[in-house]
């Protein structure tokens, strides 16, 4: 272990609190007790909450100043049934020269939002920042919630407080994620007609849907983002038919689809709506965006001068919810360890994220 930050073990035994408290996606007023009454205590007086989420504006907001949002997620998932140990106790073992932290929530995201928070409350009250703070200790991002992030940015908003720049925390072993896909579902229907199968009667709504999703299979359209490449289609699941004498007068299958910014999800919507001769095509929401930082941005610039490798993320964040907002992922963990049974994080790990946060903020040049 690097040197130990002095907020290393107060952030832990925090962390602690959290894993034995049972928070799964829109169920976590407990946890968002946990963290109201804890910045309370450490002195951020100014903490507030709105439904489970629970944030904090640095005293002396200057607007003439940009704003930086610090954020993590309090909620998980819920356990797998192949935990071998009890996900809600936090416990610290010793194992091939390091200490882990068992615990549902540990490594996603909750070592990213103690680290945060604790980087939060060492420059609070400093004047000598070139932004103002806020920290953000958000539910629901496992869902994408309608009383997460949904319902937090325009809260902010009303309060005329629209982050500029936001730095999201979750497991990328404290590498910079500059980039992840956009999300679109659809449900998609085919319609032919019914008939008898021994007379080669009706239209069959199966080779209909065939030609359509071949037709998707083959989708290219003109642009490809520079960072994500192009627009990812998988059709994963399909249904049709009643009995097997009789022509089939319905096809529905699913369509996944990641999107890019070389369009918008609703510029998506129509792409794919042409490509297709026969189905309707419902996107069940068009909310979750793809998110892009340009490796010019300041922060970014910030964790590359701090030793950080930008890559693309393969995962979901609520940088998707952040239309237009400059966002970056990093924390610490591994990805890897997220949604799996006896789920871990590192103390080094910890103490790592709480220096490497401190050292981005300190050479973010605005």
């Amino acid at each position: 272990m690097s040197i130990e930050h002095h907020r290393l073990p107060n952030a832990v035994a925090l962390l602690q609190r959290l894993i034995a408290v049972p928070s799964p996606s829109r169920e976590e007023s407990a946890t968002a007790d946990i963290w109201e009454n804890w910045l309370r205590e450490e002195g951020a007086v100014e903490t507030k909450r709105i439904h489970n989420n629970v944030y904090a504006v640095a005293p002396g907001y200057d607007p003439a100043k940009p704003v930086l949002m610090l954020n993590s997620h309090h909620d998980t998932v819920r356990p797998a049934a192949s935990w071998s140990r009890d996900p809600f106790s936090p416990d610290i073992v010793e194992t091939a020269g390091e200490r882990r932290l068992y615990g549902l929530g540990s490594n996603d995201a909750g070592a990213s939002g103690v680290a945060l928070a604790s980087t939060y409350l060492d420059l609070r009250e400093n004047p000598g920042l070139p932004f103002n703070l806020i920290l953000a200790i958000t539910a629901a991002e496992e869902v994408m919630g309608e009383h997460g992030m949904r319902a937090f940015l325009p809260h902010l908003a009303v309060h005329g407080l629209t982050p500029d720049m936001v730095i999201v925390g979750e497991p990328t072993s404290m590498q910079p994620a500059i980039a992840e896909r956009g999300l679109l579902v659809f449900d998609c229907e085919t319609r032919g007609i019914s008939g008898h199968a021994a007379r080669n009667e009706g239209v069959n709504a199966i080779y209909l849907a065939m030609e359509d999703i071949e037709a998707l299979r083959r989708f290219a359209p003109e642009k490809t983002s520079d960072v994500l490449g192009p627009i990812k289609v998988s059709v994963t699941m399909i249904k049709s038919g009643t009995q097997h004498n009789v022509v089939p007068d319905c096809c529905t299958w699913v369509a996944d689809v990641r999107t890019t910014d070389a369009y918008t999800n609703e510029e998506t919507v129509t792409l794919l709506r042409d490509a297709v001769s026969h189905s309707t095509l419902t996107p069940r929401s068009t909310r979750v965006h793809a998110s892009v930082i340009g490796e010019e941005h300041p922060l970014v610039r910030a964790a590359m001068a701090c030793g950080g490798t930008p890559f693309v993320s393969p995962t979901t964040s609520d940088m998707a919810l952040m239309h237009g907002i400059p966002s970056l992922k990093i924390g610490p963990g591994e990805s890897s360890r997220s949604h799996t049974a006896d789920e871990y994080v590192t103390l080094g790990e910890i103490n790592d994220a709480l220096l490497g946060y401190a050292d981005i903020l300190a050479r973010l040049k605005l």
